[in-house]
């Protein structure tokens, strides 16, 4: 790749013990601190106590946690964060804090100090353990050093700034492996306040007078840091090991910012929490043609998403065709969803039908269509068959989509669904399923198979073009 020399990223990863791999979903940590928490429960209530103390609270107990946790289910149905149902262990150890509390505040009175001590304890620790059932269903920290990170707010060596980035290139050096680059794009189109975002640059982005590079934004769920692709699933290894198959080239690949703080569900809409929609088509794709040299054809142009970052893929694909030439939707739903539709027009858009049709894809798309040149990877995590669906400009029958509004919790049925939509507006779609559940370990897993196809049709150099999973010579 020309220029002076080939060198790997040292730095303070190396150092990093072993342990600090440990999981924080499963094994040793998580049933450690289960099994603390439901000792001290256990001596929070304590011998001694007479029976009708223990029949009368601890059957309060049982029905304050019961309440607590059917409470807490339906928050989060309403709020509409999840399609999923709520994780068994996160129902049973949310009820736990309302069983734990109220043992606390029966038996305070006449205990003794350490007795009230571990009663205290066993509170802290039933929500840590909840905070932990929820990280296991979400896989949000899946090491020790995830959490280290996040919570030192530091990044590893292979991460640098713009400053660094200038250097490094003045050195004239290739890295051996991909640089992710802290960044922040401009807000001036769309006045959207966002959070610092990161860019990865294969090591091919580094050679003398290199073609311009197509380029992937990579969009995550709600409840988060637009870094979370890379610390938080085995993408960036992906990336890597990609490049390394391919004389360092990959995909120029960009994580912006589409919420502003940790929890503003913009749903990646334009409307009362932001516009976030016009962030990445008005700031961030601008940006990055001209501070990194991307390729500015929408043919080289690329978006993947996860979860409600997968509707966002969606959304922005369909409302802007001349920008992206494919897209990845991985577990997303089909459309904006902050809870009911009535409820998801009120809080994204103010109760403006009119601006909830801008984003609803199914308007959307039967608006449009049909569309020039647009290919879609549409991926659940369930077992299902593959399913190809080859561009058509015969839109489906009424019959076809007819209960698209209906909710579905099956990722697989809400791809099939999309596919048979999209396909019938020139739009080329397979559905495919992959291992794991709705969580960022298996969204990592999901990424991983779509990205020799989806690097391949946005022109990688070095990369061979390949058709759709189920497609004619697949």
């Amino acid at each position: 790749m020309g220029r002076r020399s080939i060198r790997g990223q040292s730095g303070p990863e190396r150092l990093w013990w072993p342990r600090m791999n440990m999981s924080l979903t499963s094994g040793l940590i998580p049933l450690t601190l289960q099994l603390l928490a439901l000792v001290a429960i256990v001596v929070a209530i304590g011998r001694g106590r007479s029976r009708q103390w223990l029949l009368r609270w601890l059957l309060v107990a049982v029905l304050v946690g019961v309440a607590v946790a059917a409470a807490v289910a339906l928050y989060v149905r309403n709020q509409g964060w999840s399609a999923q149902p709520v994780s068994v262990g996160t129902v049973f150890w949310t009820g736990m804090v309302g069983f734990a509390v109220t043992v606390l505040i029966a038996g305070w009175g006449g205990s003794a100090w350490w007795r009230r001590g571990v009663a205290l304890l066993s509170v802290l620790l039933v929500l840590v353990c909840c905070a932990a059932a929820v990280n296991t269903a979400t896989g949000y920290l899946p090491t020790v050093r995830a959490a280290w990170l996040r919570a030192t707010n530091s990044q590893p060596a292979q991460w640098i700034d713009e400053t660094q980035l200038a250097a490094l290139q003045k050195s004239g050096e290739i890295p051996t492996r991909g640089t992710v680059v802290r960044m922040s794009s401009p807000s001036d189109a769309s006045g959207f306040a966002h959070r610092t975002e990161v860019v990865y640059l294969p090591p091919a982005w580094f050679a003398s007078n290199p073609p311009p590079l197509p380029t992937v934004i990579m969009l995550g769920g709600e409840f988060g840091h637009a870094d979370d692709w890379l610390l938080s699933t085995s993408a960036l290894q992906t990336l890597d090991t990609f490049a390394g198959l391919h004389h360092g080239n990959a995909p120029v690949v960009v994580l912006p910012d589409i919420a502003g703080r940790f929890n503003n569900d913009t749903e990646c809409v334009d409307g009362v929490r932001g516009n976030a929609a016009s962030h990445l088509t008005k700031d961030v794709v601008p940006y990055m043609i001209s501070r990194f040299g991307v390729s500015p054809k929408g043919e080289n142009w690329g978006i993947v998403g996860w979860s409600s970052g997968a509707t966002c893929a969606l959304l922005t694909a369909a409302r802007n065709p001349d920008m992206f030439r494919a897209f990845v939707w991985l577990d997303g739903t089909l459309g904006p969803n902050a809870g009911t539709k009535e409820q998801t027009i009120a809080r994204l858009f103010g109760g403006d039908q009119d601006a909830w049709a801008a984003f609803d894809p199914k308007t959307v798309i039967t608006n449009y269509g049909p569309y020039p040149h647009l290919s879609a990877w549409l991926a659940g995590a369930e077992d299902t068959a593959t399913v190809y669906r080859p561009a058509s400009t015969t839109p489906p029958s009424a019959d076809a989509i007819a209960d698209w509004d209906s909710f579905s919790e099956n990722h697989a049925t809400n791809a099939n669904k999309l596919c048979t939509l999209l396909s019938g507006y020139n739009i080329e779609c397979s559905v495919v399923g992959y291992q794991g559940g709705h969580d960022f370990p298996s969204a990592g897993a999901g990424f991983a198979a779509a990205l020799p196809w989806l690097a391949g049709v946005l022109g990688t150099p070095d990369v061979k073009a390949r058709a759709l999973p189920g497609a004619p010579g697949s």
